[in-house]
């Protein structure tokens, strides 16, 4: 049984991205719930071997907060035998099981895995069953709509087979392998997909404003959205998102209000092992649309550690008042 969500926006996993502080600050703006960063069912394996001879848990490698729950691990890899063992490693510390199948990144589709195997239907029904048998915990799954212009159908069949297998609820992002991020999501694929599902449907793509995903709401009868670079230095979004669908109205935020986040998000980090490179990338994130960010992102590119990254972030206040 899926656990029960407190809002239908969800953010959505992201490579170095949604770390455990911004999966926590977008939980407590109202995401109804929050996913890790996609893992290689081979590093969980390895890793654990590792932590257990140092008395420690997986907890150690996927760091997580218990306020984040209901809280979903991302899994890639094909390797069946890994694949169970992998998910029985992280099933005790997840709600979600979430197998990935739409990254279109070559050094993950080369290894077969990610939006790679939308075009590999037996081993796709094999991967489903050996997830859902392994585990207790729902499975879920994160799908593109196919490999190329020609095969962007290939999700109707692969979703199928998943609600057949088991699987519980799926996520459509409606842009081919080969399309990654460019041009635009095709929605209507979301709607086809929906129409011939008995299982809850995440529409993913394109959401950057509430407007957004209400409209994708309506057009699709979704029963959830997923928000990816939409979120990113954007936190506020799914609180906006929940009282637009509420109310018809959302709060704006300032400059400031940006600028306090990234200092809560700063702040959170210092719970976890997050490396400062990618602290420095979502300060980027959280300038963009400032006037004048494009002044201060070189300054955060050369910030050499924490101390140098809140001054700059801090002169940023002046700089905009």
């Amino acid at each position: 049984m899926l656990p029960k969500f407190s809002s239908r926006a969800f953010l959505a996993p992201m490579a170095g991205v949604s770390d455990p502080a911004l999966r926590l600050q977008c939980k407590k703006m109202g995401a109804g719930l929050v996913v890790t960063e996609f893992t290689s069912i081979h590093s969980i394996i390895a890793k654990e071997q590792q932590l257990k001879e140092n008395k420690k848990t997986i907890q150690e490698f996927l760091e997580y907060s218990e306020k984040e729950r209901p809280l979903s691990v991302q899994l890639f890899g094909s390797d069946l035998l890994a694949l169970e063992k992998a998910a029985k490693i992280v099933e005790p510390f997840f709600d979600i099981i979430d197998y990935n199948m739409g990254c279109p990144s070559p050094h993950i589709t080369q290894q077969m895995a990610g939006g790679a195997l939308l075009q590999e239907v037996n081993l796709t029904k094999q991967i489903f069953s050996t997830l859902v048998n392994a585990v207790k915990k729902p499975v879920t799954l994160k799908i593109r709509s196919g490999v190329t212009n020609a095969s962007r159908y290939l999700f109707k069949e692969i979703a199928q087979i998943a609600e057949n297998e088991g699987i519980q609820m799926i996520t459509l992002h409606p842009r081919t392998v080969t399309q990654g991020y460019s041009g635009n999501a095709d929605w209507k694929m979301i709607k086809e997909l929906k129409e011939i599902s008995n299982i809850p449907i995440v529409g993913n793509g394109d959401i950057t404003t509430p407007e957004d995903a209400k409209t994708m709401m309506d057009q699709t009868g979704c029963d959830y959205v997923m928000i990816g670079r939409g979120a990113m230095g954007n936190p506020f979004l799914f609180k906006q998102i929940n009282d637009y669908l509420k109310t018809g109205t959302y709060t704006q935020y300032s400059l400031n209000d940006k600028l306090d986040s990234f200092f809560e998000y700063l702040c959170l980090t210092s719970d976890y092992h997050i490396k400062f490179s990618n602290i420095k990338s979502q300060a980027m994130r959280f300038t963009k649309g400032m006037p004048g960010g494009a002044k201060l992102r070189p300054k955060i590119s050369s910030s050499k550690n924490i101390e140098e990254l809140k001054k700059t972030m801090n002169d940023a206040y002046i700089l905009f008042s």
